[in-house]
């Protein structure tokens, strides 16, 4: 009961404004420091909003990058108050804010030798910040929130729309930068993708475990007691033996794989186990459903 109880406050407190307020400060400085030290001495071009503010610096150089990003989201902001939930636009609005005044305050620029490595370091930082944004209850405004509103007001999915804005992002690089700095801008994107969906995964994924055995009670109470994870019995019927079985079939996170391997093996050396991944478990125990 102690053990529930802990994890219902940690539930909790992921849940709750501290936690959020670090995830989105932590990933907003890594997307600021990416787009300022690293993008922008290099000429790199980023997708998403912060691309289109280092387009529109590269056109009226006047205007810094941060006050294009500040003023581009304002329009932004306020479709997002009008179709998104209240406590998504206040944690996006900080979000923004908080880009915003990172590109201004750092001071930073990294140049390096071989392009190449700016794009690795840029995509990876970049990645990585809007990964972490995106594991809160908020975002960093601009095309996160667009998306969200095309999504919930003309069903189209959230990496179409992303697709489509960067797609018209780069396509206006094209008529005003150098060919090969926006061929290198869009190699960069692939590195920002893989980025985010490594840091979006790494504490999300879950394994599902198929068992079958001749002894699946005994299996059944080590999962409940030994791993404190719920199962289900599933009934099966052998191909070849024609005999009527039990499946097991649980959710575990992959910390807790290797244990339930031992335990099967130990309950049953024969026990036939199949391991597929699993993301977005919701429930009891795992992720509570994310509502904006």
């Amino acid at each position: 009961m102690e053990k529930k109880n802990l994890e219902a406050r940690i539930r909790e407190w992921t849940f709750g404004p501290v936690w959020n307020l670090f995830l989105l400060t932590t990933g907003s400085w890594l997307i600021a420091f990416s787009v300022k030290a690293v993008a922008l001495p290099n000429n790199l071009l980023t997708g998403g909003m912060s691309g289109l503010a280092l387009l529109m610096h590269y056109v009226f150089t006047d205007v810094t990058t941060g006050e294009w990003f500040f003023l581009l989201n304002l329009p932004v902001f306020a479709l997002g108050w009008l179709f998104v939930s209240r406590r998504f636009f206040l944690y996006s609005l900080y979000g923004m804010f908080a880009v915003s005044a990172f590109i201004e305050l750092i001071d930073a620029a990294l140049v390096f030798p071989d392009l190449w490595l700016a794009v690795i370091t840029a995509g990876g930082m970049l990645g990585a910040g809007v990964g972490i944004t995106l594991r809160s209850l908020g975002s960093t405004g601009g095309a996160d929130i667009l998306a969200v509103i095309f999504k919930e007001r003309f069903n189209l999915s959230m990496g179409a729309f992303e697709f489509w804005f960067n797609f018209l992002v780069f396509l206006g690089a094209f008529a005003c930068m150098d060919p090969h700095m926006v061929l290198y801008s869009l190699a960069m994107t692939f590195i920002i993708s893989f980025a985010i969906e490594y840091v979006m995964s790494m504490f999300s994924e879950r394994k599902m475990v198929i068992v079958i055995s001749e002894r699946p009670k005994d299996i059944l109470d080590r999962i409940l007691t030994t791993l404190d994870r719920g199962a289900t019995i599933l009934q099966g019927k052998g191909g070849f033996s024609g005999h009527d079985k039990e499946v097991i079939l649980t959710m575990v996170s992959s910390i807790q794989l290797k244990q339930l391997e031992e335990l099967v093996y130990n309950a049953d050396p024969d026990a036939f186990t199949i391991v597929g991944s699993g993301f977005h478990v919701f429930g009891r125990g795992f992720s509570s459903r994310k509502i904006y």
